[in-house]
Order: C-alpha cells, then sequence, then structure tokens
C-alpha cells in the first residue's frame, strides 16, 4: 500500500464505526467495556470528520493529546512558551521599528515614495509567511521554527548598513522573508505541546506582541533623538548620513537583539519536533521520543508506548510501516520530491466538507479583512490629522512617549483576552471573544475621527491598542486550532498570507491614493473591522473545550 492509499482511506466508511480500539495506557484498558471501546471509536469518526483528517491520524492524535495532558504544564511548556513568544515579540518589533524610523530614511535618501519600504517588507513577509508555513507541513516544525528569527536578525542587522534607499528595500524584503514565518509556525508548534486545558496559553502569547512594540519604542527613542537631523530640517534641507546615525544605530540595536533570540531559542532552550506532525507523517516511533522528551523536561515518564500508537493506527487502517518507508529519505530530499511534485494535498483538506470549507473561507476572509484595516489606518494617519488643527506637542520626545504609551496600553488586551477565550456559552468562547474585541476596535475608530485634541487622540488610540492585542491574541489562538494538525501550517499560512496581501495594498493607497475627504480611509478602516467582526460571530466552528487535533 503506497502513502497516498494509506492516507486516502474514508474516514467515515460504514465499516469503521463498528470498530473498537482501546486508547488508554497501559493499567486503563482492562477496566473499558465494549460499549466504552466503541464510544471512543465513535468520538475517533466524529473528530475526524469535523477535521476532514482521516481516522487513523484522529485516534493516534487523541492518544497523543491524552499523554500530554498526563505529563501536565510543566518545565518544557514554559520554556516553549518563551521562545515562541520571541517570535511574536520580534514580528511586531521590526514592524515598529520600520515605522519608525521612514521619516530619517526619508530625510537621507529622498526617495519618491518612502510608502515603498513598507511595501517590501509586507512582500518579504508574504512570502516568508506562505513558504515557511507551508513548509512546515513539509519538512516539519522545528527546522522552521529556529531559522526564521536567524534570517530576521542577520537582514535586520545588514539593515543598518544600507547604501541607498533600493538597498534598504531591498534588505527589508529579506528581513520580512524571516519575519513572515514565525506567527504562523510558531502558534501551531506552541500549540501541539499544550494540555488542553491550557490551550487558552495560545492567546497569552499577544503579551508578546504588546512587549514587541515597546522594546522597539524603547530602543529608537534615544537614538533618533540624539542621533537625528532636525525635526524642522526633516523633508526641507539635507540630511548626510553623518549627522543622521540614530535610525542605523537603532536598526543594528534591533537586528543583534533578533540574533541574540534566535541564540536562546536554537541552542539554550532548543525544542523537540511536534508529535502530532511526526504521527501525521508516519513517524510514530519519532513521535514517542519526542513525548519522552517532553517527560524528562518535566520530570514524569509517558505511558503511552509505540505498539499502542501503532494499533491505533491499525485499527483505522493507516500502515505506519510502510508510510514511514516511503519518507525514510532526509529532510532535503523530502522537500525536493514534494517540490518536484507541487500539489493541493495540504490545501484541498483544509476544505474537505462543507463545514470545515465555510471556517476554512471565513478565516480567510476575516484575516485579509484586517490586514487591510489596520495598516490602511496608520497609513492616512497624518493625512488625517493634517485637515484639523489639533494642538500638539510633536517633539521627538512627546512622540515616543507617546508611542510606548499605546504600547503599554495593549498589554491588558492580553489578560483579557487569556479569560474570555474559555468563557462558555453560545456567543462567548473563541468566537464570542474576538467578534466583541473586533467590534469594539471598530467602534473606537470611529469615535477616533471625533477627537480634537491631542488628549482625545491619544486617549482613543491607547482604547484601541487595548481592544486590538486582545483581537489578535485570540485570532492567533483560534486559527491554529480551526485546522487539523497534518495541515496546520498550511492553514496559518494561507490566513497570514490572506493578511500580508491585503496588508500590501495600504502603502500603495497611501503614495498614490490622495483624497478630498482624508478622513475616508479612517472610515473605511473602521468599516472592515465591523464586517470582520460580524463573520466571526458566523464562523461555524468553535474550539473552545476542545482538544486540538
Amino acid at each position: 500500500m503506497t502513502t497516498a492509499d494509506a492516507r486516502s482511506r474514508s474516514s467515515d466508511d460504514g465499516d469503521l464505526e463498528k470498530k473498537a480500539v482501546s486508547f488508554a495506557p497501559d493499567g486503563d484498558s482492562a477496566g473499558k467495556d465494549k460499549l466504552s471501546k466503541e464510544a471512543a471509536a465513535v468520538a475517533v469518526l466524529q473528530d475526524a470528520q469535523i477535521y476532514g483528517v482521516q481516522a487513523a491520524y484522529s485516534a493516534k492524535c487523541q492518544l497523543v493529546n491524552e499523554q500530554i495532558m498526563a505529563l501536565g504544564m510543566g518545565r518544557y511548556q514554559w520554556e516553549l512558551f518563551a521562545v515562541a513568544g520571541f517570535g511574536w515579540l520580534a514580528d511586531n518589533l521590526w514592524l515598529q521599528v520600520i515605522a519608525i524610523v521612514l521619516p530619517q530614511i526619508n530625510a537621507e535618501f529622498d526617495p519618491p515614495h518612502v510608502q515603498f519600504a513598507t511595501l517590501a517588507l509586507y512582500a518579504g513577509l508574504i512570502v516568508g509567511c506562505l513558504s515557511f508555513g507551508l513548509g512546515s507541513d513539509l519538512i516539519g516544525r522545528k527546522r522552521i521554527f529556529n531559522i526564521t528569527l536567524f534570517f530576521a536578525g542577520t537582514f535586520g542587522l545588514c539593515l543598518g548598513a544600507a547604501p541607498s534607499f533600493i538597498g534598504f528595500c531591498c534588505l527589508t524584503a529579506c528581513m520580512g522573508l524571516g519575519l513572515g514565518g514565525n506567527l504562523p509556525v510558531d502558534g501551531a508548534l506552541f500549540l501541539e505541546f499544550l494540555p488542553a486545558d491550557k490551550q487558552w496559553l495560545l492567546t497569552f502569547l499577544s503579551l508578546f506582541w504588546s512587549v514587541g512594540q515597546v522594546v522597539g519604542s524603547l530602543i529608537s527613542w534615544p537614538f533618533i533623538a540624539n542621533y537625528s537631523c532636525p525635526q524642522d530640517a526633516l523633508g526641507r534641507v539635507e540630511c548626510p548620513r553623518a549627522i543622521n546615525m540614530g535610525w542605523r544605530y537603532s536598526l543594528f540595536t534591533c537586528g543583534a537583539f533578533t540574533l541574540a533570540l534566535f541564540a536562546l531559542r536554537a541552542f539554550v532552550f532548543p525544542i523537540a519536533e511536534s508529535p502530532k506532525f511526526l504521527i501525521a507523517q508516519g513517524r510514530d516511533a519519532e513521535a514517542i521520543a519526542s513525548l519522552e522528551r517532553v517527560g524528562r523536561k518535566n520530570g514524569k515518564e509517558i505511558s503511552l508506548t509505540l505498539e499502542q500508537l501503532q494499533e491505533a493506527g491499525r485499527e483505522f487502517g493507516w500502515e505506519p510501516e510502510q508510510v514511514r518507508e516511503e519518507l525514510a529519505p532526509s529532510v532535503w530530499a523530502t522537500a525536493k520530491r514534494n517540490l518536484q511534485t507541487v500539489d493541493l494535498s495540504h490545501v484541498k483538506p483544509l476544505f474537505a466538507n462543507k463545514r470545515l470549507a465555510c471556517n476554512t473561507g471565513l478565516i480567510l476572509a476575516i484575516w485579509g479583512l484586517l490586514g487591510l484595516a489596520f495598516p490602511l489606518f496608520n497609513g492616512f494617519l497624518a493625512l488625517y490629522l493634517s485637515d484639523f488643527d489639533i494642538a500638539a506637542d510633536n517633539s521627538i520626545s512627546n512622540t515616543y512617549r507617546n508611542y510606548t504609551i499605546q504600547a503599554v496600553c495593549g498589554v491588558p488586551g492580553s489578560f483579557l483576552a487569556a479569560w474570555l477565550v474559555d468563557l462558555r456559552g453560545r456567543f462567548l468562547g473563541r468566537r464570542g471573544a474576538m467578534a466583541l474585541s473586533t467590534i469594539l476596535t471598530a467602534i473606537f475608530l470611529f469615535l477616533f475621527t471625533t477627537a480634537r485634541t491631542s488628549q482625545a487622540l491619544l486617549g482613543y488610540n491607547c482604547v484601541i491598542a487595548l481592544t486590538q492585542n486582545a483581537m489578535y491574541g485570540t485570532l492567533y489562538a483560534y486559527t491554529p486550532e480551526a485546522f487539523p494538525g497534518p495541515h496546520r501550517g498550511t492553514g496559518d499560512a494561507l490566513a497570514s498570507g490572506a493578511n500580508r496581501i491585503l496588508g500590501l495594498v495600504a502603502p500603495l493607497i497611501a503614495a498614490y491614493g490622495g483624497s478630498s475627504t482624508r478622513s475616508a480611509p479612517v472610515y473605511v478602516s473602521a468599516a472592515l473591522f465591523l464586517v470582520a467582526g460580524i463573520l466571526m460571530i458566523l464562523l461555524p466552528l468553535e474550539t473552545a473545550g476542545r482538544a486540538a487535533m
């Protein structure tokens, strides 16, 4: 039987419902009666149908989830929480810093459209999220997890030495390539090691997102304030490199900081490969070894055996030895083979049935809408404010103070989201928390247009930062939970790709989309958030209280 045959067995064949297999570790199976065995088999088939995966994978995944629950939330998971958070921190750190240094870039290089630097960043993010996200389903989570920060840190460090605007854009795109792979892969890997009752911690990773913004502001503040062309001269007189080194120092520092995070992730706190990725590949022995590594770190022994794992698969038509034999070549040989025969084998299962197809389609639409909504607001903010005579202290010190205040205001959003996501009820849980925070963001964006003082602007920005952080935190938790393990990296990549592709439009609008009614983009941004919030309510799959497949 070939790999394709093994994986193409129907999960809803009538005879499968008659099968009964014990999914309990040694010592527990003796007390299970035939009825409970049949109930376990039916539960396996139901999960397989919901997530569009093979029943054999569902059966083995249930065993793995039970073993992870038995190991508990220990030292391994907390270390993984920290190193996975590094990717979220780096992502927002660089988005913040690139936005901060654009005025100095514009003053030194005087490009026709400085917004093209943001365009280059999003181009890199798109390629990164798609290539690394899909790659994590082909060659594994662990390798992608380690390499993304290395890419971002290396090219980020080189950014500070950019000789021209074109060079800056090229290096920014390469840096974005590494950043793009962080969010879809880091969240998926963390989720696949979490006990079911601790999956809300995936939402709490958004705390690192806010910290990244704070760190970016604090790094840039002293350098740009003390080593830049005078603010009143920007755009009006020459601003040579010799007196405009602040942005370069900022990028050097951020690059070195990102490489330090990579070193901690790869060498100080190395992680194991995801057991769910391994069982999806038929590499059951390696999955057991991965769980044993978690057990050693947590000070516990695992009770699941290789024989139990393989027997669970065989009961539903999976032949792990044959699958593993075909996957025996090296990682790079496997990747080469997959690239030579590109197909939609990891995309089609995301639309395997009507419910899953609807859920996947809505997720992609939501990510796309949000990808345009927030950059659109930020890109037109300066133009919007220029229509009004708002008295404010526009000094560098005041500007960076406001950046830091807004970033700090976003931190409670992570705590709020982590509390909301596990509440039960028809309009609560993951979907309810997402919809509530997204609709509140839309409301405060509409209210933002009524501000006429600097204090009101800062106040609305702080509230928007809080609700947005809660929204993104919940969305980043829900998205990998909603996709089945064998195709989770691909699903995350498509969602992130939709977000980045629509985000690519925002700098083009900022560069070319002048309007006589400059408040219009703010209203459009708010409307997009509102539509996204409504779509969240319509999501058919609620993941709260359900162990990730």
